[in-house]
């Protein structure tokens, strides 16, 4: 599972030209769940976000955590994060889960960040969104569950 994370001072969605969500002072985090992702792929990243110390201090140093500025989190399923394109100038979204299984990990990674006492906001799964992003750094990381 990859989450790639961007610091932002405000973030939308809008479908279909019409306002979907948006958030403060924050996280978006792009969501890319791969075909062997599992429950524990959830838990590694959601402990791993609410932890990381990327927020500016009164230093504008990278010090603090989400939880420590009460910032807010727009998670946006991303599909596109599982591409492989190894083998041409076309991707290949084959390593990516089946919709209709990705859509429960990333129901899943909701609630539980939820349940950390953040305020989360998602883009609508599966749907066709323009996500305004404000980077602020900018910093964006990319965490990968495999990897820790």
């Amino acid at each position: 599972m990859i989450g790639l994370i961007q610091r932002v001072t405000k973030a939308e969605v809008n479908i279909k030209c019409k306002p979907y969500s948006s958030i403060g002072l924050g996280y978006v985090i792009l969501l890319g769940i791969f075909q062997e992702d599992s429950e524990a792929d959830v838990n590694k990243l959601v402990d791993k976000i609410v932890g990381l110390r990327i927020m500016s201090d009164k230093q504008d140093k990278m010090n603090l955590s989400i939880m420590d500025v009460k910032g807010s989190i727009l998670v946006v399923s991303q599909f596109t994060l599982c591409a492989d394109v190894s083998g041409g100038r076309r991707p290949s979204f084959i390593k990516a889960k089946k919709p209709e299984e990705a859509e429960k990990l990333y129901l899943l990674f909701v609630e539980k960040l939820k349940n950390k006492g953040l305020e989360v906001k998602t883009g609508s799964f599966g749907e066709y969104m323009e996500v305004a992003i404000f980077n602020t750094g900018p910093v964006t990381i990319i965490l990968d569950s495999k990897t820790f």
